[in-house]
């Protein structure tokens, strides 16, 4: 029997709770929700506060009597961390919140489901040795960002109206984009294609999908059922993300946009020049907002004393109350000590004379900066050096601000990658086929699972020039990254079946390079906060499940050792401590520490800077 529909400011019988009365009747503390769609996207830069503002958004609605599921869609999510639940792939009810439940899209739990469904519908005559080669093709990381994204159509064509809302906390930009395009991307891919088999398997575990991803692609595109939150904190680097990632909406056909400002800051303190600093950079950034993102609606959040964690914290952050900050105790911290700095590091690191350096962590935290400063750190010690990155969003050239002699830069570009792959494959079948075997080839190319197989490959590529000199790659992401240590696990897998038992030289897979601690050193970049802090703790714990260990933390922007008198700023100076000492009790064999810049760390003489002692 299926839930009776709840108004939205009613009630199904007797006598509400005084709760619930008074919250109906407090104004909306954001002007987003006094209206709000049923389906609302949060997406932006990495650490603009996707992830706790949206959290809070759903917690709000389920506080006025609506039945509200929150959505992760980032396989690097701290959901759990905040809402104190543990996440799964089926909703989970939030304790202490009643209307509000949990799910996490998790990549292996919904590729295990596609293929058990894909199997299921495969003709009972068939062969195991087919049915072998059908798991064989659904092993991939086609099959993994495929079955993620029928989760989310599914929730997206829910026509049983189980939720009043369904928020979205998506992955960091880059990530979102592709995730947001596929429904027209697969819904053009299976118009009248009606074939056997591509890197998925049977289309017809496709095919059986076709309809919900229609209605996905309707759902997404109706600006009365869908409203994409743009979120930004007021800075240059993540208002410029936002005003790109809206054009690239746009031409997806999501028009229905809005934009919050999180974490805006004023300085109470007069005469405080690390707070008027801070001041100053946001209202800076503010002041040149482009006039397309200035054209949308528009809220913004005060900057918190507060971590964003449990529900006390997540109800504060959109009103004008404060939790109270824990109390001014000095906490000693062993990790800050000289020759801590990046310029330490980057001295570590030229000892080694090649080999490839990974710069990974959650979005926002600075990867894109400490990675290009340390590759200038290795030219200026006589190095040769290849910077690149994964990052779909790609802010390295932002980042170095021009070209700096003796370093090659680069980025690995999903859409030249995928022609680059395409072009291999017909160059090497194409010459046996027929004109119809050949256009049923580019057909089944076109599969926008064909990307993520050229990504890996040039990954691989980047990878092996480490044997000859220094690579630095800026990787996308936690979440992105972990799905390409995913699909770089499978092709080891997948390597080590056909070698098996063969005599003769040895294989060395991309993974095994990985592994290898002489040929590759992971940099965790965090910042002395708790989510991020604890994000940068599980991607440890993943990378050392795939037996990668990392090699050393860096801690971004630090403002610890500032001397700020600004009571807000202050009272997060406390929680800055306390993550300091957290990294400190182990998390961390080495630890290296950049501190807060009033100028951001922007061009080649500034990022010189950090790595120069």
């Amino acid at each position: 029997m299926s839930k009776q529909r709840v108004p939205e400011h009613g009630h199904s019988g007797g006598l509400p709770a005084h709760e619930k009365v008074e919250a109906w009747l407090k104004p909306a503390p954001l002007d987003l929700l006094r209206h709000p769609t049923r389906h609302l996207f949060f997406t932006g830069k990495g650490g603009v506060g996707k992830t706790s503002l949206s959290t809070a958004v759903a917690l709000y609605l389920a506080d006025t009597g609506r039945r509200v599921l929150l959505v992760s869609t980032d396989a690097a999510s701290n959901l759990d961390e905040m809402l104190g639940v543990e996440l799964k792939n089926t909703p989970v009810p939030v304790p202490d919140a009643p209307g509000l439940s949990v799910l996490n899209i998790d990549p292996d739990n919904a590729a295990e489901s596609y293929r058990q469904r894909v199997v299921a519908q495969m003709a009972v005559e068939t062969t195991d040795t087919e049915l072998s080669t059908v798991r064989e093709q659904l092993s991939g990381a086609c099959t993994t960002e495929i079955a993620s994204f029928d989760e989310f159509a599914s929730l997206l064509s829910d026509e049983d109206n189980h939720y009043d809302h369904i928020v979205f906390d998506t992955a960091p930009t880059g990530h979102t984009l592709r995730l947001l395009s596929l429904p027209k991307a697969w819904s053009g891919f299976l118009a009248g294609n009606d074939r056997g088999a591509s890197c998925l398997g049977p289309h017809s575990g496709l095919k059986m999908q076709e309809v919900r991803f229609k209605a996905a692609l309707d759902a997404l595109s109706d600006p009365g059922k869908t409203t994409v939150v743009l979120v930004t904190r007021p800075d240059a680097g993540a208002i410029t993300e936002a005003s790109r990632t809206s054009e690239e909406l746009h031409a997806l056909g999501l028009h229905n946009q809005r934009l919050v400002v999180n974490g805006v800051f004023h300085a109470s303190v007069p005469g405080d020049a690390i707070a008027g600093a801070i001041e100053a950079l946001g209202t800076e950034a503010l002041a040149a907002l482009p006039a397309k993102l200035r054209a949308l609606p528009q809220d913004q959040v005060p900057l918190r004393a507060f971590d964003t964690v449990g529900l006390p914290a997540l109800r504060a952050l959109l009103t004008s109350a404060q939790v109270p900050a824990p109390g001014e105790q000095t906490l000693a911290v062993q990790t800050i000590a000289q020759g801590s700095g990046l310029d330490a590091l980057a001295d570590e690191l030229a000892q080694a004379g090649r080999g490839l350096i990974m710069v990974m962590g959650k979005g926002g935290v600075g990867k894109t900066t400490i990675a290009a400063a340390l590759a200038i750190g290795l030219v200026q010690r006589g190095k040769t050096v290849h910077l690149s990155t994964t990052d779909p969003a790609a802010h390295l050239s932002g980042t170095l601000a021009g070209d700096v002699a003796g370093l090659r830069v680069d980025r690995i570009d999903p859409i030249v990658e995928t022609q680059r792959y395409v072009d291999k494959i017909m160059a090497a079948k194409g010459p046996n086929l027929d004109a119809q075997e050949k256009a049923l080839m580019l057909e089944d190319l076109r599969s926008p699972c064909t990307e993520e197989v050229a990504v890996f490959h040039a990954f691989s590529r980047v990878v092996s020039e480490a044997r000859s000199a220094f690579v630095v790659l800026d990787t996308a992401p936690t979440g992105h990254s972990l799905l390409l240590m995913d699909a770089t696990g499978a092709y080891h897998r997948q390597m080590m079946r056909e070698f098996e038992g063969h005599s003769g030289g040895r294989v060395v897979t991309p993974l095994m390079r990985l592994q290898d601690p002489a040929y590759t050193r992971i940099i965790v970049v965090t910042l002395p906060e708790i989510t991020p802090v604890s994000q940068a703790q599980a991607l440890q714990d993943d990378l050392r499940r795939a037996q990668i260990e990392p090699f050393a933390w860096v801690i971004n922007k630090s403002v610890l050792a500032a001397g700020t008198h600004d009571p807000l700023l202050r009272a997060r100076l406390n929680g800055e401590r306390r993550q300091m000492q957290r990294i400190a009790d182990g998390l961390s064999k080495r630890t290296y520490v950049v501190p807060w810049k009033a100028r951001p760390p922007i061009g080649a003489a500034e990022l010189s800077a950090l790595v120069s002692g």
